[in-house]
C-alpha cells in the first residue's frame, strides 16, 4: 500500500507539472506582447481551482451520489473528514491531491482559445464559474460513484470526456461569445518563441506519465500498460501530424511536432490501459492525423480559436474516446476491459462511447456559452481594440515580458525569434492557412 501511495502522490506532482507547461506550450505560441498574460491565465487557474477544489469541488465531484449528476457538495465541505493519513489511497488526502491536478489543468486548457483579447479579471470569473458547473459535475458523470456516465458502461481511463472533450467545447462556447481578435485572420499572427512551445510540449508529454499511468491508483501492471501506451501514441501522432504537414505544404514544422505529440496524449488518455499496441498506434495515427486537418477549420469557419484548442483537445477527446469502441480490447486488463469492434465486442461500447462524448460535449458548449454572456456583461469580456492592438499585457498586468526599450541603450536590440517562415497566410499558432481562404 505504501509503494501505491508513493506511485500516486508522484503522479499528482506530475500532473500539476502540465499546468506549467501548458503555461509555456501556449504562451510561445502568442505574440511577445501577450505571453505573459497567456501565462498568468494558466497561473491563475491553479490558484482559484485549487481553492475552490479543497472548499467544495472535491465533494461535489466524488461525494454521495445526487440522481447521478452531483456528488453531495457538502459531504466533505473544506475536505471535512478526509485529512487523514494513511489508508486507502483512492479515498482520502492523498485522491483529493491527484484530482485536484485534473480539475486545474481542464480549466487552464480553455485560456489557449482566446488568447490575446480576453480581460484577466473575466477570465477568473469565467473559470471560477465553469469549473464549478461544469467540470465537478461531469467529473462525477464519468468517475463518481453513481454517476450517469460511469454507470452506462463507457471507458474513460483518465479524461478523454472529463478532461480534454469537456475543455474543448468550453473553449469553442466561449470564443463564440467573445468574437475574433482584432486584425484577425487577415494579420498574421505567428508565435513568438517556437522554443517555449517545444519545452512546453516536453514538459507536457513528461507530466502526463503522471496523468495516465497515475490514473491506476497503483504501481502495477496497468499503470506500466497506461505507460507504455501513452509514449506509443504520442509518437506514432507526433509522426503523422509532421507527414501531414509535409504532404500538405511541403514541410515538416517544430510546431507542427510539438502539436502532434499533444494530440496523441489528449487521444490516448481515455484508452490507455484499454487497448494493447497495435491499438495505441491507430489511436495516435488517427489523432495526429485528424487535429492536423482540424486546425485548418477555424479559418473556413471564421472561429477564432487562438491557439487551437478546439483543433487538438476536442477533435482528439474524441478520437481517442469514440475509437475505444473499435479497439478496446479485455485481454489487455482482464477484469474490468471490455471488447470493442475489432474485437468482436459488438456495437454495443461504441454507442455508449458515442453518447457519453456528445453528452458532454453538448452540455460544456451550452454552459460554456451561457457563462460568457454573463461574463460579458458584468466586466466587457474583453480588453479594448486599443488595448489588444498596443498589447494585452501592459494592459491587464502593467508588465512586459521583454525589455525591448532597455535594450536599445546598449549594442543589441533584443528581439524575440522564431522558426516560422511561412510562405502563405498564418494564424497565431504559425499554422498555414488553407489556399482556398487564403
Amino acid at each position: 500500500m505504501d509503494g501505491n501511495t508513493a506511485w500516486l502522490l508522484t503522479s499528482a506532482a506530475l500532473v500539476l507539472l502540465m499546468t506549467p507547461g501548458l503555461a509555456f506550450f501556449y504562451g510561445g505560441m502568442v505574440r511577445a506582447k501577450s505571453v505573459l498574460n497567456m501565462l498568468m491565465m494558466c497561473f491563475g487557474a491553479m490558484g482559484l481551482v485549487g481553492v475552490l477544489w479543497v472548499l467544495y469541488g472535491y465533494s461535489a465531484a466524488y461525494g454521495t451520489d445526487v440522481a447521478g449528476l452531483l456528488g453531495n457538495p457538502f459531504d466533505h465541505l473544506g475536505l471535512s473528514g478526509l485529512m487523514t493519513p494513511g489508508g486507502d489511497p483512492t479515498a482520502g488526502t492523498v485522491d483529493v491531491a491527484f484530482q485536484a491536478m485534473f480539475a486545474i489543468i481542464t480549466t487552464a486548457l480553455i485560456a489557449g482559445a482566446v488568447a490575446d483579447r480576453m480581460k484577466f479579471g473575466a477570465w477568473m470569473l469565467f473559470a471560477g464559474l465553469w469549473v464549478s458547473l461544469v467540470y465537478f459535475p461531469v467529473a462525477h458523470w464519468v468517475w463518481g460513484d453513481g454517476g450517469w456516465i460511469d454507470e452506462l458502461g463507457a471507458l474513460d481511463f483518465a479524461g478523454g470526456t472529463a478532461v480534454h472533450i469537456n475543455a474543448g467545447a468550453a473553449a469553442l462556447g466561449l470564443v463564440l461569445v467573445l468574437g475574433r481578435r482584432v486584425g484577425w485572420p487577415a494579420e498574421p499572427m505567428k508565435p513568438h518563441n517556437l522554443p517555449f512551445v517545444m519545452l512546453g510540449a516536453g514538459l507536457l508529454w513528461f507530466g502526463w506519465f503522471g496523468f495516465n499511468a497515475g490514473s491506476a491508483y497503483a504501481a502495477d501492471g496497468v499503470a506500466g500498460i497506461a505507460f507504455v501506451n501513452t509514449v506509443t501514441a504520442a509518437c506514432a501522432a507526433m509522426l503523422a501530424w509532421l507527414l501531414t504537414e509535409r504532404l500538405r505544404h511541403g514541410r515538416a514544422t517544430s510546431l507542427g511536432a510539438a502539436s502532434g505529440v499533444v494530440a496523441g496524449l489528449v487521444a490516448i488518455t481515455p484508452a490507455c490501459a484499454f487497448v494493447d499496441t497495435w491499438g495505441a498506434l491507430l489511436v495516435g495515427a488517427v489523432a495526429g492525423t485528424l487535429c492536423a486537418l482540424a486546425v485548418s477549420l477555424k479559418y473556413r469557419f471564421g472561429v477564432d480559436d487562438s491557439l487551437d484548442v478546439v483543433g487538438v483537445h476536442l477533435v482528439g477527446g474524441l478520437v481517442g474516446t469514440v475509437l475505444l469502441g473499435f479497439v478496446a480490447t479485455s485481454s489487455v486488463v482482464g477484469e474490468g476491459g471490455r471488447d470493442g469492434l475489432f474485437y468482436g465486442g459488438g456495437a454495443g461500447l461504441l454507442g455508449v462511447q458515442v453518447l457519453s462524448a456528445v453528452a458532454v460535449m453538448a452540455y460544456s458548449l451550452l454552459v460554456a456559452v451561457l457563462l460568457g454572456l454573463l461574463v460579458k456583461k458584468v466586466t466587457g469580456g474583453r480588453v479594448s481594440p486599443k488595448q489588444e492592438m498596443s498589447g494585452i499585457d501592459e494592459a491587464e498586468h502593467a508588465e512586459s515580458a521583454y525589455d525591448f526599450a532597455g535594450a536599445r541603450g546598449g549594442r543589441a536590440t533584443l528581439v524575440p525569434t522564431h522558426a516560422v517562415a511561412p510562405s502563405t497566410p498564418e494564424g497565431v499558432s504559425g499554422r498555414k492557412l488553407e489556399k482556398s481562404t487564403s
